[in-house]
This record gives C-alpha cells, sequence and structure tokens, in this order.
C-alpha cells in the first residue's frame, strides 16, 4: 500500500506565503512526529508567524522552480533535520521540479517521468488518446503554418493554451483562422516555444477529484463548473460558481468514475490527491458522452479543497498531508453540498471601488454562508475567472446551495474604479 515513515521529516516547498499554500503546511506540521523543513522564496522573518512557529528548518532559495536550486537547498535541510522522508508542495508549476529532485535524492514520491505526464498538456493529451481515453484532438504546434494545418483538419473552434499552463492563463477560444493567425503572430511559435491547439470541446464543465493510494482508487468527488471558466474569462461581466452537490452516486457519474480511474492510471498516478478536469459532452464528434480536459496530480484550486471539507465535514488539507506523508486515506462521508461565488469587478478600473449590495444578501443568505473573502476597496483586480474575491456556501439540500448561489451573484455587485 505505500511506504510510510513512523515520525517522518518533511520538507515542505511554498515559494511565497499564499493563504491556501500556508493551509497545506500547516496541515503537515500538525500531523503527530513530523518534523517540518520549509523551503521558500523569502527569509524565515518574512514567514507567517503561526507556520514560522512550528517549522524546525527553513531554506531560502532564489527560484523554487530550479531542480539544482531545489536539491541543493532539500540537502541544506536534510543537515539541519538529519533526513528528508518526504518532499511535497501544492502548487501545479512545482510538480515537475519537486518530482525531479525526489528522483536524484531516492524520496519516496511521485517521480519525474509521471509528473511530466501531468504537467505537459500536449504529452498528457498524448498519453491519454494512446490509452483509450476520451479527450479533445490536439497538436503541439513549433510553426505557424503546423497550426494552421492542425486548424483546417479540426475545421470548428479551438482552444490555444501553453502547453504547461494553469488556471485558463494565456488561454483562447479561437473561432476562425484570421484570428488563430493574429495569435500565432503574438505567440511566433517554434521548436523552442511551441504553442498546444486543441479542439474546443462544448458542453458542461466538471471536475473529478480522486485519491489514489497505491494505484487504488480510495475516494473520490464531483463538483460542477457554473459556466466553463473558458466562457467565464471571455465575458468579464460572469460571476463564476462552483458547486458540490450532495448526493453523487447516480449512475449519471458511472462514465467518468471509470474513465477517470482509467486516466490516472495511463498517466502513472500511483498515491496522491488529483483534480482532473472533464466534460459532459454536446454536439462533439468523438463517439463518447464524456471527455478529459486536463488532470493535475496535486490538490484543486478554486475553492473546491475548502468545499470538499464543508461538504464532509472534515479537513481534506489535513488529509492530504496524511496521504502524502503516511499513504493513508480515510475516506470521509458526504453530508452536504457547497457551493463557491467569485465575485468579479464590473466597469473599466484598475482597482476596485466598492461592493454593493452586501446588507441584502446577508439578509437573505447570511445562515447559509460559512466562510468568505470578500473585496476590499482599493484592492487591485483581478486577472483570472476566480475574481477579486468569494464566498463559500453550504446546505444539506443541493438546490438550496444552487438557488443561493445565483441569488448571490445577482445581488452582490464588485465596481471597478481609478
Amino acid at each position: 500500500m505505500g511506504y510510510s515513515v513512523p515520525m517522518p521529516d518533511v520538507v515542505f516547498v511554498a515559494p511565497y506565503p499564499a493563504e491556501a499554500t500556508m493551509r497545506f503546511a500547516m496541515a503537515a506540521a500538525a500531523e503527530e512526529g513530523v518534523r517540518l523543513g520549509l523551503i521558500s522564496h523569502q527569509s524565515l522573518e518574512q514567514t507567517p508567524e503561526r507556520l514560522r512557529r512550528v517549522v524546525k528548518g527553513h531554506w531560502r532559495v532564489d527560484n523554487a522552480l530550479d531542480p539544482h536550486r531545489l536539491e541543493a537547498a532539500v540537502r541544506g535541510l536534510g543537515g539541519q533535520l538529519g533526513t528528508v522522508d518526504r518532499l511535497i508542495g501544492v502548487l501545479e508549476h512545482l510538480q515537475v521540479p519537486l518530482a525531479e529532485v525526489r528522483d536524484r535524492l531516492s524520496i519516496p514520491g511521485m517521480g519525474a517521468e509521471v509528473a511530466k505526464n501531468f504537467r505537459d498538456k500536449a504529452r498528457m493529451k498524448t498519453v491519454l488518446r494512446n490509452a483509450g481515453i476520451p479527450c479533445a484532438r490536439h497538436c503541439l504546434a513549433e510553426s505557424r503554418d503546423e497550426a494552421i494545418a492542425f486548424a483546417r483538419q479540426v475545421d470548428g473552434p479551438l482552444v490555444v493554451k501553453p502547453p504547461a499552463g494553469a488556471g485558463a492563463k494565456a488561454t483562447f477560444r479561437v473561432d476562425s483562422e484570421q484570428r488563430l493567425r493574429e495569435i500565432l503572430a503574438f505567440t511566433s511559435p517554434s521548436a523552442a516555444a511551441p504553442v498546444l491547439l486543441e479542439e474546443h470541446l462544448t458542453g458542461r464543465e466538471r471536475s473529478f477529484e480522486t485519491v489514489m493510494v497505491g494505484g487504488r482508487p480510495v475516494w473520490h468527488s464531483v463538483s460542477h463548473y457554473l459556466p466553463t471558466p473558458l466562457e467565464v474569462l471571455q465575458n468579464p461581466w460572469i460571476q463564476w460558481c462552483v458547486i458540490l452537490p450532495r448526493d453523487i452516486s447516480g449512475a449519471e457519474y458511472d462514465p467518468i468514475r471509470k474513465i477517470g480511474v482509467d486516466a490516472l492510471r495511463a498517466l502513472g498516478l500511483e498515491t496522491g490527491l488529483s483534480h482532473m478536469e472533464w466534460f459532459e459532452l454536446g454536439g462533439n464528434r468523438n463517439g463518447s458522452r464524456i471527455a478529459v480536459s486536463e488532470v493535475g496530480a496535486r490538490p484543486p484550486g478554486a475553492q473546491i479543497t475548502a468545499m470538499t471539507s464543508l461538504a464532509h465535514d472534515f479537513d481534506l488539507y489535513r488529509a492530504w498531508a496524511r496521504l502524502m506523508i503516511h499513504d493513508r486515506f480515510e475516506p470521509p462521508e458526504r453530508q452536504y453540498a457547497a457551493g463557491a461565488a467569485f465575485l468579479r469587478a464590473q466597469g473599466e478600473g484598475r482597482r476596485v471601488a466598492q461592493i454593493r449590495g452586501l446588507e441584502q444578501a446577508q439578509r437573505e443568505l447570511g445562515e447559509l454562508v460559512i466562510e468568505a473573502k470578500l473585496p476590499q476597496p482599493g484592492q487591485p483586480r483581478g486577472d483570472g475567472y476566480e475574481g477579486e474575491g468569494w464566498v463559500l456556501l453550504r446546505h444539506p439540500e443541493t438546490a438550496v446551495v444552487e438557488k443561493a448561489l445565483f441569488r448571490l451573484i445577482n445581488l452582490l455587485r464588485v465596481e471597478a474604479g481609478q
């Protein structure tokens, strides 16, 4: 079932002290017997006090994405702690460097070849298609001519993105050859910097979170995106929502339960928490009811980890730490539906000016709100689909949460200004 150390020395890599990252780091430190070492881009004095109090060693690096510098830091922390039994981190961009250092230092965990299957989206699609997993047709184009030839072969809308992207950054929907030529003029694909083109999938987008232990699925969760992140980025007025239905036992999820696990095995995941995005298809021509979009071998973003904790009334941050350190996971029972409304500023300004509708929202929906991070006046405007703030809701009935989410995004208005 895996390799477990009774009282391990664990190194956690967190370049910057983002709130979500700190929650995972604190969870690792809270595991019984763990001595936690921290690698970051900042000095120990710049680390949040709550984490500073529990770490047993710290090493500063200029670039945690450089596997050579990361290896030197891990060796240095090994000298402070006595050994390094596990090397972990949650950020998407860290997964390959972490895996490369594990390979070099013989630290248990996901190795580099598997990590690259998840990180390189073109390589991922090739692995999946070779394994018979339904996913979008794709092309890793090294020239404009190659990209245009693929577009003509697909003869339909495309998605253009970096091969190692995350969070829909620098991702575009392309509906015409003229628009593709404009993007290619900007990106200038080459052998050194190729661009990934994919067939645009139409349908309802979902996520599928899975825990694997020793190559065996032991737990899963499903969430719904309302609407797709790409639609949100194309329409600045849309307030994005995510909902975790309480009941995911129905036959409508049987295809992703099978295909999702098959995909993880094809990509090589042995032990870990993964985040898969997939589509219930509408109007595509590949003969399948669903298609896998992308998979990350790390905890989900977009507040899905927090919502999963709420839906199951347990601490997924702590459960992830136990999984990564001890190869153990106790599957929880889903007791609630949970949802997130992401608040995006409207208008032309670059900063948040004000938020309207708070009092009314509090009166109508306050009893459902579990956690919130509201946009603050003067806050810089974000550039992603998650916007400038969020609100998390919970209730035993899925319909109540869904209705409340739509009411919330109609009541609250975040206005931008200079």
